[in-house]
């Protein structure tokens, strides 16, 4: 059984909300649904079966070779801060914390720096 698009997004914004993630906007991003902070996209869902989220290359290289199970790249983002993910590969408590990592990457400095997770 696959997710839909719309049961993805709605893990993403129960798990942000979990995570007491400050100034999330519900957003699109390239048609795609988005969570944004500061304007910028920090997770994405791409489809029905990848989520992209905001990372620096150096820890998305880590993670993927931690875990290409669940993280890979496509030609598409080498070179770039964001990483694709099985949806269904990963658990909400390692997603979790993927979105803070994501939030902190691409919120505005002054409001990640007051962000206690």
């Amino acid at each position: 059984m696959s997710d839909t698009v719309d049961t993805i997004f709605a893990r993403l914004k129960r798990l942000s909300v979990e995570a007491n993630l400050p100034d999330v906007e519900e957003s699109t991003s390239y048609g795609n649904p988005a969570l944004k902070v500061g304007g910028k996209a920090f997770a994405v869902v791409k489809n029905n079966e990848t989520i992209v989220l905001s990372i620096s290359i150096d820890d998305k290289d880590r993670l993927i070779e931690m875990a290409p199970d669940i993280y890979y790249q496509t030609s598409h983002y080498i070179g770039w801060p964001s990483m694709p993910l099985r949806a269904a590969m990963i658990s909400d408590a390692e997603l979790k914390e993927r979105l803070i990592g994501a939030w902190r990457f691409r919120a505005p400095k002054r409001l990640a720096v007051s962000f206690q997770s």
